[in-house]
């Protein structure tokens, strides 16, 4: 478990990483740019976020557990995400393709977040969507020959890697403080969010996820395993759950 001190000197540090050769001309043919447009455009669009919402929820979760680095901590992983928007962004422009400004997905995403004032509840819901997005920017990555866009999607893969393991303690950390009626409630409560959700993006995206050689079989089975990574952990002996 590491300290929030401990993630605010790791984000300061990986934001200063560059991984990207942006003198890499882009190269995709016809047929791949018809396959990743749209599923790129929606996923930039999302990476965009200001993050106003959770930093509220983060400041007042801060402030109960008297955690001083948290809040400068989650502002730098939000500032990672937009790294990660701007970066699909200009290689949208260098291709001759627009930034699209509405989602469907992204709009329904928004809304339910404006009703959440939860730190635990943001935390589970990040955990969810960067589980979904490490599927997703394999997928992307392997589903086209373009150097620049594999640079991309590797950075992201990288950085999404240790952003699930911060959400992934702090949810933790959460969890056991509540009383064992709470924790199993909760427990349900994630598992049931954490696959709807993820076959939410499996409908939306399934061209992609196909193309990039990950099926449903496939892409299901990467769904468990990054659920028993993350939230699954939590019904492990030595939280109350399962005790």
């Amino acid at each position: 478990m590491h300290t929030s001190l401990y993630w605010l000197q790791y984000f300061s540090h990986n934001l200063t990483v560059k991984r990207i050769d942006w003198n890499t001309s882009p190269q995709l043919t016809k047929q791949e740019r018809e396959i990743i447009l749209k599923p790129l455009q929606a996923w930039q669009l999302g990476e965009t976020s200001d993050g106003k919402l959770l930093l509220q929820a983060t400041a007042k979760y801060a402030a109960t557990v008297r955690d001083e680095h948290n809040y400068p901590a989650m502002q730098l992983f939000i500032k990672e995400e937009q790294k990660h928007g701007s970066n699909m962004g200009r290689y949208l422009d260098m291709i001759g393709e627009k930034r699209i400004k509405k989602n469907w997905a992204d709009t329904a995403f928004r809304k339910v977040r404006g009703f959440n004032t939860s730190m635990e509840f943001w935390t589970m819901a990040v955990i969810t969507i960067e589980g979904g997005a490490q599927i997703f920017y394999q997928s992307l990555k392997d589903a086209t020959n373009c150097p620049l866009l594999k640079q991309i999607c590797t950075d992201i893969l990288i950085d999404e890697a240790r952003h699930i393991e911060f959400q992934q303690e702090r949810l933790l950390i959460m969890f056991n403080r509540k009383r064992r009626l709470m924790q199993n409630i909760a427990y349900n409560f994630y598992t049931i969010f954490y696959f709807a959700t993820m076959l939410v993006i499996w409908v939306t995206y399934r061209r992609l996820f196909i193309t990039g050689g990950n099926g449903f079989k496939k892409y299901y089975k990467k769904t468990k395993f990054k659920y028993r990574k993350t939230i699954g952990r939590l019904g492990e002996k030595g939280n109350a759950v399962f005790a």
